[in-house]
């Protein structure tokens, strides 16, 4: 992956327990990996069983990288890479997931205006579970509840669902 000033690649023994708690709901999920940075967790989610996997990414050095490893991991089929600012991407977006991967840049109030976003557009099929990643200290987004959280270091990380 190329070196870019913010990119925080998810732990691999976070993602160890993150796709331990995932193994009951991924198979055959449609998934979204929001602020797809690496991509690594909706192309690991792939290789675990999803079904399909949208990457939304704004950086267009990652967006590159996510593209060539789609084709190099030959997944066309079943992931599709999107350029794009992650709130604007949902304000048009006409899908609905079944899992959704939140790991947005901290500080700017993103996962609230993520999740809130996806709610409003109905992002979200019955018993959908967005795994969250974020700086220690942030609150649950509204109208949702926590199934699993952990912290590792610096990272706070939970899964949650609608109420």
């Amino acid at each position: 992956m190329p070196d870019v000033p913010g990119l925080r690649p998810t732990p691999d023994r976070v993602r160890e327990t993150l796709f331990n708690w995932l193994q009951p709901v991924i198979t055959g999920a449609h998934c979204l990996d929001l602020y797809a940075g690496t991509g690594i967790l909706g192309l690991e989610a792939l290789s675990r069983g999803a079904s399909d996997v949208t990457l939304v990414e704004h950086d267009p050095v990652l967006f590159a990288q996510i593209r060539r490893n789609i084709e190099l991991l030959d997944a066309a089929a079943s992931a599709r890479a999107e350029q794009g600012e992650a709130t604007a991407w949902l304000a048009r977006n006409k899908n609905s997931f079944d899992l959704v991967f939140l790991d947005p840049p901290y500080g700017r109030g993103l996962v609230a205006k993520s999740t809130s976003k996806m709610k409003e557009r109905k992002c979200l099929l019955p018993r959908a579970v967005i795994y969250i990643e974020s700086e220690p200290g942030m609150e649950t987004p509204d109208g949702f509840r926590v199934i699993r959280e952990g912290k590792a270091g610096k990272v706070k990380f939970m899964l949650v669902e609608l109420l």
